[in-house]
Parts: C-alpha cells; sequence; structure tokens
C-alpha cells in the first residue's frame, strides 16, 4: 500500500514546502485607459426616468468593448493576478509567466482606488503599501475589495507562521 503524506489542514500547504496558488483573478477592461473611457461615457445619467445617456452609450460601445476584451485575451497580451501562499504575481502569456510580483513581507496595508470610469465595471486599482511608499500595484482588479480581503488574510497566515517558526530571543 503507498504511504500517504498527510497534511495537518486539507488543501492548506506550508510557504517553506512549496508555492500554491490560492486565487487568481484577471483584470478588467477598468486596468486599461479605453475601458475606463468606456466606463465612464456608459456612467453617464443625464436622461430621463429609465433612458439616460450613459445606457445609450453603453449599447453603442458594445463593438468597442468586445474588441478590447479580445485584445486583452490575446497570447502575448493577456495578464492574470495570482495570489499565493508567498506572494501576489501578476503573470502574463498563455504560459504564465511572472512579469512582476510582491512578496508578503514587502507590504503592510493594501489600498483601494477607484479611477474614473471604473466604478461603471464595479473594479478598482489595489495599491499595496509599506508605510507610505507604494510598492505595488494592480490595475482594474474586479470586485477589490474581495480580492484585497483574501491578499491580507493569505499575508497574516505566512507572517504568522513564518514569525511561529523563528527563534525567540
Amino acid at each position: 500500500m503507498l504511504a500517504m503524506k498527510q497534511q495537518p489542514i486539507a488543501g492548506v500547504t506550508p510557504a517553506e514546502t512549496r508555492e500554491a496558488t490560492i486565487m487568481t483573478v484577471f483584470p478588467t477592461l477598468a486596468a486599461t485607459a479605453p475601458g475606463r473611457l468606456i466606463g465612464q461615457l456608459c456612467g453617464i445619467r443625464t436622461g430621463f426616468g429609465f433612458f439616460s445617456l450613459g445606457k445609450l452609450f453603453a449599447l453603442l460601445l458594445i463593438p468597442f468593448a468586445i474588441g478590447l476584451f479580445v485584445c486583452m485575451l490575446l497570447p502575448g497580451v493577456i495578464r492574470r493576478y495570482r495570489l499565493t501562499n508567498r506572494r501576489v504575481v501578476v503573470q502574463k502569456g498563455l504560459s504564465c509567466i511572472d512579469e512582476r510580483w510582491v512578496d508578503f513581507d514587502r507590504f503592510e496595508t493594501i489600498e483601494i482606488e477607484i479611477l474614473p470610469g471604473q466604478e461603471w465595471y464595479p473594479a478598482g486599482d489595489l495599491i499595496f503599501r509599506r508605510g507610505q511608499i507604494e510598492t505595488f500595484r494592480l490595475p482594474g482588479v474586479s470586485r477589490p475589495e474581495t480580492f484585497r480581503h483574501t491578499c491580507l488574510a493569505a499575508r497574516r497566515g505566512y507572517l504568522g507562521a513564518r514569525d511561529s517558526h523563528s527563534p525567540q530571543p
């Protein structure tokens, strides 16, 4: 019979053992300047009753939004934001090449900045800070509060486990 390696908590991998993915999200159209412009136009509320200028723009801009979406999915352009048990990574391409990242000990807080046009999606930029210094930014994250909360929880778990294994003075 094969000996199975058991984990204390099912599905949880210690960061010292290997890097494991916790969550992956893709940037929205709000990560791009044209996408934010579309969001600004679609967010215009001027109109009568149910009908608004923004809803008219939404209908007219469907072909442009679809084109921008398809461009964001091209093999050399596609990006994803991957949260692991060690860091937050921006990956590009179909083969998921790590483009840039921030380790959990390189930030203390994560702020959400909603740029003009992003509120229509709803999306926002996640700004990772160490003190007052911006160390990392993820543009156009869909429902940014959820990803922010998950990143902070993973960071707390990583730092807590790391600190519990370090020798006490």
